[in-house]
């Protein structure tokens, strides 16, 4: 057990060499940002209120950071541990509420380390890291409203909900779990409190209005898109195939997480106490959200992606923890901090041996030296500034990103085509054969993709 002294010295160490580690790490190994990375970063290039496959918040954060730091690839490795460790500070916060244990309050994170979804996986800035701070805050806030009905705090709680959607929409089965809670635990309760909810919920909606208008706009194509990476609806062996391999798979990636756990227990004995207002509430955001997951696949017979779980289980530490409080003690942590300090190294190490010895990844890309190649053709033909990229978000969207310009990324091409002029300077990338034969510009080819160039001589 740490003294209360130095708790904080150990959560803050924590946090700076995480922070530190998980920054320094990809940047060193990788050549090239993630794909989902360069695909925020494309979307950040026009900022709208809505993108083809997601809502618009990772990349409104992306382009702030490119705003501010340019094409370093390291702001975006930070980018996305900010997000991690500000998860983290809320989950600490929650837990030290619940608990009221700093040294369990401590733990309950350093478990989250326990689940590579907030290491190993974190370096890629994402629509799934993108949750992460909302999620957690939106927990904390929903907890504070149970428990102090203060009216800032709905507000409070309403925004992080409108702004966890605006990142992705899975974040809705929180958004049930948490409005849930509030269902059961006021409705014998006071008039001001459903007045309060209410309030969290309209300002929930207003965050959403513009991306909702949007959506009405474009013909609901995110949600459409949702739609089919799921595989739609499947076959009658699918609803039933699927959510237990979902299951099963979520049990593989929570093992490292459960034999940290058992490493702070005596004895396996857990106690449900349904009374409980604590365990309840975190039944409610923690485990209701995972249910209607498993619901969602049952009824759809649709496919759960792994990464899609990136935020349900930042409070599953801290509801460990309450389920196994009296079987803890915390004078005899050596196993639990020795596996935990396994984990903390050896995650970093795989990580580091995996992009040095695999050079088949997407971030083996040369990006950058692609894009000096494409900027040096251009300087040699044309006088303006490339304003302008067509084509995937991968190819085009690392020219976007590394271009000295900064050009602006487009993917639909038939809505754009007819409008584009040639002193607007386009390069459009795609399958070399295709663009040789269609290509009005100067064409080159750098393999496998192939540019198209249109400028003004």
């Amino acid at each position: 057990m740490i003294d209360k002294k130095n708790i904080y010295k150990a959560y803050y160490l924590f946090l700076f060499l995480h922070l530190s580690i998980w920054t320094a790490i990809p940047y060193f190994s990788n050549i090239n940002l993630p794909l989902d990375t360069i695909e925020a970063l494309a979307w950040g290039s026009d900022l709208k209120w809505g993108y083809s496959k997601h809502p618009p918040l990772s990349a409104f954060f992306a382009e702030t950071f490119f705003q501010i730091f340019g094409n370093q690839d390291w702001a975006f490795y930070l980018l996305s541990q900010i997000f991690v460790l500000t998860a983290f500070i809320a989950i600490f916060e929650l837990s030290n509420n619940l608990l009221e244990n700093k040294n369990l309050a401590l733990i309950s994170i350093l478990l989250l380390e326990g689940i590579y979804f907030y290491n190993f996986t974190s370096p890629e800035f994402n629509v799934n890291v993108s949750q992460l701070p909302f999620w957690a805050l939106s927990i904390l806030f929903s907890y504070r409203c149970i428990k102090l009905n203060q009216t800032k705090d709905y507000i409070f709680l309403g925004i992080f909900l409108g702004l966890g959607v605006l990142s992705k929409y899975l974040f809705i089965y929180l958004a049930s779990g948490i409005y849930l809670s509030f269902f059961y635990f006021y409705l014998n309760e006071k008039k001001d409190k459903l007045l309060n909810v209410l309030l969290s919920g309209i300002i929930f909606l207003i965050i959403l209005m513009p991306h909702l208008f949007w959506l009405s706009q474009n013909d609901f194509s995110t949600i459409s898109y949702g739609f089919k990476r799921t595989g739609g609806v499947g076959d009658l062996t699918d609803h039933l195939i699927y959510p237990i391999l979902f299951f099963l798979k979520q049990l593989g990636i929570l093992i490292p997480f459960f034999i940290m756990g058992f490493c702070l227990i005596n004895k396996f004995n857990m106690k449900i106490d349904l009374k409980d207002k604590k365990t309840l509430f975190l039944n409610f955001t923690v485990i209701v959200p995972i249910i209607l997951m498993i619901i969602t696949s049952m009824i759809m017979g649709a496919k759960i992606r792994t990464m899609w779980m990136t935020p349900f289980y930042l409070a599953l530490g801290t509801l460990f923890l309450m389920l196994f409080k009296k079987q803890i003690n915390l004078k005899k942590l050596k196993k639990f901090y020795l596996v935990f300090l396994f984990i903390f190294t050896f995650s970093p190490f795989t990580y580091l041996t995996i992009s040095l010895l695999d050079d088949t990844k997407r971030t083996d890309y040369p990006g950058k030296e692609i894009s000096r190649l494409v900027q040096n053709k251009w300087n040699d033909n044309f006088v303006n500034d490339i304003k302008i990229v067509i084509g995937d978000e991968w190819s085009a969207g690392n020219l976007s990103y590394h271009l000295k310009s900064r050009p602006v990324w487009i993917n639909d091409l038939k809505k754009k085509a007819l409008t584009i002029t040639d002193d607007q300077g386009v390069i459009y990338t795609g399958n070399p054969k295709i663009l040789k034969k269609v290509c009005p510009g100067v064409f080159g080819s750098i393999k496998p993709v192939g540019y198209c160039m249109i400028g003004k001589r």
